[in-house]
């Protein structure tokens, strides 16, 4: 089947259909660079559109992928300045640390991530635009767009007029308490840009607004972000586009939250989980399968358990592709993905089910080896390799290749991986037949013989599983 995605604003699965055959175009938010950046925005901001965009690829597609970055807001500049550093120099370390953690758990670089401050002439533009046309109007050096003069306000959040709270602070200007700040009046002491309404800055909504109109055009296929984005955010970016006269998003995607003891993840709560603080103990790649192993639209309760074991689901994948790695001689080619994968994915991007689909080629290629049936043991490793790929977490491809136990040897493996993997399997036949005559005492001595040199065993319902034991703190 072709690819489906829900669509937030129909509330209902729809068949996906670019614009223009063979290119896709995405927009989604990225960070608000006011402080480092905790799993929850690198699930919501990065990994699911990240999967999307490899799975659009594979399918086919060109995908011109734009992610901002609002590098000026009201929280930015009250933590530089609680700090006592420029707000600008406040901004770009932030931003560069949410650029070293989408790195860090292997996310694609977009095709453009701008900056809303290199881009105030586009928000001019559109403000004044709005202003003409009977949207927005200007007070006291503000600006407002007049949410009661749009007729589809509250189409993707599904919310009355009356019932919404923007969460802004009332200004007396403000002529209905549902409007929403396109220009802030500059403040004593803040950063300002020259306007037609005077100094000022803007507001959040209007940046990705004029952003995504700059760089995809007045309409584009996919709009994405974290399910905490739809009001105000996103409603209030469709509000000003669709009043200058775009269609703007035709798809909007929403990933839902990284949740700890039931709240969302947030740094105002306290509960947030860097991925340095996580990656201290649990491998990047690891960390990655975790984040993407929950259907996208449902929420992750993080816990230090449900890490560990997803690390371990993937350190099965990862064994069984190095094992067949070394009965080809370190080449293992990418091959194609199978339909019940390829269903899976084009079903709303149901990654828990394309993760069953792995697993179970991950037994019957187990098997195969077992069987000594190679033929069949490597087909199935291509396939692995090429659902894995998908995921962003093939262990034989950057950024993961040089952490991947049994690799590191050399470039491909290399005659002293293979070596390593004859020995182990000559000392794991023999505990095994240790452990069917019953003695116990030797089948140990060979476990602990292995744990001294460096390998970890597993035994698993499809025999004994090695793998490089990781310090783990």
């Amino acid at each position: 089947m072709a690819l489906q995605l829900y669509d937030t604003a129909t509330r209902s699965v729809r068949p996906f259909e670019p614009l223009r055959p063979g290119i896709v175009t995405l927009y989604n938010c990225g960070a608000t660079v006011q402080w480092h950046p905790h799993i929850g925005h690198l699930r919501g901001a990065g990994i699911v559109y990240d999967v999307l965009r490899r799975w659009l690829q594979y399918s086919g597609h060109e995908v011109w992928h734009v992610r901002n970055v609002t590098d000026i807001d009201d929280k930015i500049l009250a933590k530089a300045a609680e700090a006592g550093r420029p707000w600008w120099e406040w901004a770009a370390t932030h931003e560069r640390s949410f650029a070293d953690a989408y790195d860090t758990l292997g996310c694609l670089r977009p095709s453009i991530e701008p900056r809303a401050t290199g881009h105030i002439p586009q928000m001019l533009a559109m403000i004044g635009d709005l202003i003409e046309r009977g949207h927005a109007y200007a007070a006291a050096g503000d600006v407002y767009f007049a949410v009661r003069t749009q007729s589809d306000y509250g189409f993707l959040s599904g919310q009355r007029i009356d019932e919404m709270t923007q969460g802004e602070t009332e200004a007396g200007g403000k002529r209905d308490p549902a409007d929403f700040t396109m220009w802030k009046a500059a403040k004593p002491g803040e950063p300002f840009w020259d306007s037609p309404w005077g100094p000022g800055r803007p507001g959040w909504h209007i940046e990705c607004s004029a952003m995504a109109r700059s760089y995809l055009g007045d309409r584009f296929d996919i709009h994405g972000g974290g399910l905490d984005l739809i009001f105000p955010h996103h409603e209030n970016e469709a509000a000003q586009s669709h009043g200058v006269g775009d269609e703007f998003a035709r798809y909007w995607m929403h990933s839902h939250w990284v949740t700890m003891a039931g709240e969302k993840m947030s740094k105002s709560l306290g509960n947030i989980l860097s991925v340095p603080a996580i990656t201290a103990h649990t491998r990047p790649v690891a960390l990655r399968y975790y984040l993407i192993s929950v259907h996208y639209r449902s929420s992750i309760e993080y816990s230090r358990p449900a890490l560990d074991d997803a690390a371990k689901a993937y350190e099965r994948i990862e064994a069984f592709l190095v094992r067949a790695a070394e009965k080809a001689d370190g080449e293992l080619p990418v091959g194609t993905v199978p339909p019940a994968f390829a269903e899976a994915m084009d079903d709303d991007l149901s990654v828990p089910r394309a993760l069953a689909v792995i697993h179970d080629h991950v037994r019957r290629g187990n098997a195969a080896l077992a069987d000594r049936d190679l033929a069949a043991a490597l087909d199935l490793a291509a396939a692995v390799r090429a659902m894995v790929a998908v995921l962003g977490v093939d262990p034989f491809a950057e950024p993961w290749r040089s952490t991947t136990p049994g690799l590191r040897a050399g470039a491909d493996g290399g005659a002293l991986v293979a070596a390593t993997g004859e020995l182990l399997r000559d000392l794991l036949a023999e505990r095994a037949a240790a452990r069917a005559a019953r003695d116990f005492a030797r089948a140990d001595a060979i476990r602990n013989q292995l744990a001294h040199a460096g390998f970890a065993i597993e035994d698993t319902a499809d025999g004994p599983q090695w793998s490089v034991a990781e310090s783990r703190s």
